[in-house]
């Protein structure tokens, strides 16, 4: 929900850009389109998604169908890792995202899709937001990468170095994948809240997986309007967790500043290649 190039806050928000839900507000078709997208997602997820998200997605299924109810949601991830959800009305700038990240406050955006958009939505909404993200924030290790990454997103701002870290939040906490005793799972929330890019991701040969390396991740290429051309697959999310507090990426930002980018489709020297992507799509629905 972060974007480098919003200066003006909206009307209306909080100085940390928050808005009241207003739950009761959504019209019922809101809901209806919630149920529906939920409905579809958790029958095709079991077999897909990291263990450690289904177990979480409980959490989601609250007293009352539709939308979640932020104060509901929100008091059940208190309990559970320290983690809230708070509303804002679409994107947010950089610095924004990333305090309250570090606060262990997850944004939503206060909005669904149309019916009609039921497959693709650039911008994210609650359907992504909460779906997507919330039930890892219930595993103790998942929440304290996402505090983590917070914290070193306001450091990355003081060395420029904004959209090196962009990347590495889109290829693990968007569209990340973890090894597991069944094979690949999904753990990214870009994945996870999509019908077609939790089946492309897994059964298509088109994409290279290719093991997460921070310095090269934070330099590769990323497209937000079509399915992802390489996936990063971590080991476990401790060792995501455990690579994140113990890197210096002041460094690792040094060295970056003068390396060229890497392009989306690319397997470069020291890869760890996991599958060889054909790049030619299999599924262009």
């Amino acid at each position: 929900m972060a974007h480098s190039d919003i200066a003006e806050r909206p009307a209306g928000t909080a100085e940390d850009w928050t808005v009241p839900q207003n739950w009761d507000a959504f019209p019922a078709e809101d809901h209806v389109t919630w149920d529906a997208l939920f409905e579809r997602q958790v029958r095709l997820l079991p077999s897909r998604a990291a263990p450690e998200f289904l177990e979480g997605l409980d959490i989601l299924r609250l007293s009352r169908p539709g939308i979640p109810d932020f104060d509901e949601l929100s008091e059940r991830l208190m309990k559970a890792t320290g983690w809230q959800v708070v509303a804002v009305p679409g994107l947010v700038p950089d610095d924004v995202f990333f305090d309250h990240l570090a606060n262990r406050r997850f944004v939503s955006g206060n909005f669904i899709r149309r019916p009609d958009q039921l497959d693709y939505l650039q911008e994210p909404d609650v359907f992504h937001d909460v779906f997507g993200h919330v039930p890892l924030l219930t595993h103790p290790v998942f929440a304290d990468y996402m505090q983590a990454y917070g914290e070193a997103g306001l450091r990355a701002a003081r060395h420029g170095a904004i959209e090196n870290l962009a990347r590495l939040y889109w290829y693990t906490v968007e569209f990340g994948l973890v090894r597991s005793a069944g094979g690949l799972k999904i753990y990214g929330a870009g994945i996870l809240s999509s019908f077609g890019e939790s089946r492309f991701a897994l059964d298509d040969p088109s994409p290279n997986r290719i093991a997460l390396d921070l310095g090269r991740v934070m330099r590769t290429l990323y497209r937000i309007d079509d399915y992802q051309q390489s996936y990063f697959v971590i080991d476990s999310f401790e060792d995501l967790l455990d690579r994140t507090l113990n890197t210096d990426f002041g460094p690792l930002y040094d060295a970056l500043r003068d390396a060229p980018a890497i392009a989306i489709d690319a397997i470069v020297p020291g890869d760890t290649v996991i599958t060889r992507g054909t790049q030619e799509r299999a599924d262009k629905s």
